[in-house]
């Protein structure tokens, strides 16, 4: 693998969109290719520091890459009018405000959120919705630091990309956790907060610790758990190493698991490369020694980690470090998705064969998994019961506790990516849990005030699809990839 160090460049250099045409390893593309990356640049976020771009990227294989593919926007994540539309603004040096008013458009197009998020996820405490938490499963709350939500560096493939796009009205944000604090005090059943983003760990410790405290003091003994959801670990490690507060933040780590919560640090690693550096393995190391546990998560992305052998090396990896290999997520209906996802079926043979040829100890995973509407829904395996060639799933966590674990099936579609393009199997009408999605987003209409069909929410309101038609709740994707 080919490397590169320019010692001459500030240490931990962060470099975005409008410096895309500096970034030294950059200099042997075509102008024509580097405005390319700056166009998709303008609609979905870029940055990425040298840490990525000296030890991972593999410069000698561009741009196949999977970490260029990874951090750099390609010109077929975008819609090819769109692309041409915005790449053509740029040629023409087109004004600031005209190509924002055009990647705005585009990025309206894209569903920015995918149905539920906004409409079914955010509860509504003392009349308020609380904008900064989402809160799907009855035992968990999502909680978004307004000062995490940002990365170091941006994964192309990203579900929350418009946290960091400028679309200030689709954002997750809180300023402080008291109101979290006081809505959790009234939420006996919420065993475990997640902190995620953007990347909560970007924060430095003292602002992270204001965030937590309030969540460690006396009366919510009953959140047993605090989770952080972070990218850090592997675009950033000396983050825990040496930055001026590495240790203050290993020392908060340790003051939550003294506290008597379980701490458990949800690591992102997309590929066993970001694991190979010693930087990497020292971080893990250290995050370890605190007394949390570091479990690993992942999107299955085409172009970056589609091989069942990517799979298996890192999750060996990962339990040789002492982490525990945790999902393996499908790409979501957002954004650039298109150039990323796997049909179900190969996601399946992708899985089967990747924890086929591990150790018992990397068995923990779980997945494929979807993130949709009604909840977290595996896909078990492809199977034929009778003549019909079906999908079996299953619900891993759900709206309606009474779903899980519930197995159910859909045809077989070859094609098909996600749940809202499968059709019940055995001439079914519809899937099981579908009539209580059905009543669950009438009663969050009923709650809200809603009078008129709102565009957020998913389309299973309508009545049931006749035979060999779409799902009922086709657009419906939605829930939190690191819940």
């Amino acid at each position: 693998m080919i490397k590169t160090t320019f010692s001459a460049r500030p240490t931990g250099r962060i470099w975005r969109q409008h410096q895309m045409e500096d970034i030294p390893q950059l200099a042997w593309m075509r102008p024509d290719q580097r405005l390319a990356m700056r166009a998709v640049a303008a609609v979905l976020p870029f940055a990425v520091s040298d840490y990525v771009l000296d030890e991972l990227v593999d410069w000698g294989n561009i741009p196949d890459d999977p970490i260029f593919q990874l951090v750099f926007p390609q010109p077929e994540m975008l819609e090819p009018a769109a692309f041409q539309r915005l790449f053509a603004l740029f040629h023409e040096d087109a004004p600031r405000a005209e190509i924002d008013a055009v990647a705005r458009e585009i990025q309206l197009s894209m569903n920015p959120h995918p149905a539920g998020q906004k409409a079914l996820n955010v509860p509504v405490f003392r009349g308020q919705r609380l904008e900064g938490v989402q809160h799907k499963y009855f035992d968990t709350a999502l909680f978004f630091p307004a000062r995490g939500q940002t990365c170091l560096s941006y994964c192309t493939y990203c579900f929350r990309w418009p946290q960091f796009v400028g679309l200030d009205d689709q954002k997750f944000a809180a300023s402080e956790s008291e109101t979290l604090r006081e809505y959790l005090l009234e939420q006996r059943r919420v065993e475990n907060v997640l902190f995620t983003g953007g990347d909560p760990l970007v924060m430095r410790a003292r602002l992270l610790e204001r965030y937590v405290e309030p969540l460690l003091r006396p009366g919510l003994e009953h959140v047993s758990s605090l989770r952080f959801g972070t990218k850090a670990l592997a675009f950033d490690p000396h983050r825990f190493l040496d930055r001026p507060d590495s240790d203050e933040l290993l020392r908060l780590f340790e003051r939550i698991v003294a506290s008597g919560k379980h701490l458990a640090v949800m690591a992102h690693y997309t590929h066993p490369r970001e694991l190979e550096t010693e930087a990497a393995r020292k971080a893990l190391r250290r995050v370890i020694a605190t007394g949390a546990v570091v479990r690993c998560q992942a999107p299955l992305v085409r172009h970056i980690n589609d091989e069942a052998t990517v799979w298996a090396r890192m999750w060996t990896e990962q339990v040789k470090l002492g982490a525990v290999p945790y999902y393996m997520f499908v790409e979501r209906d957002t954004g650039p998705r298109a150039w990323f996802e796997v049909p179900l079926g190969r996601a399946n043979d992708i899985f089967r064969q990747a924890v086929s040829s591990v150790c018992g100890l990397a068995r923990t995973v779980r997945g494929p998994s979807m993130s949709a509407t009604p909840g977290k829904v595996v896909v078990d395996g492809v199977t034929s019961i009778g003549s019909e060639r079906v999908f079996a799933l299953r619900f891993l966590r759900a709206r309606d506790t009474s779903w899980v674990g519930r197995p159910f099936f859909a045809r077989y579609d070859p094609d098909a990516t996600w749940l809202d393009q499968l059709r019940p199997a055995f001439g079914e009408r519809e899937f099981f849990f579908e009539p209580g999605l059905r009543r669950m987003v009438e009663a969050q209409r009923v709650r809200e005030g809603y009078r008129e069909r709102s565009s957020m929410l998913p389309a299973c309101e309508a009545a049931p699809a006749e035979e060999g038609s779409a799902s009922p709740f086709a657009g419906a994707r939605a829930g939190t990839e690191f819940e």
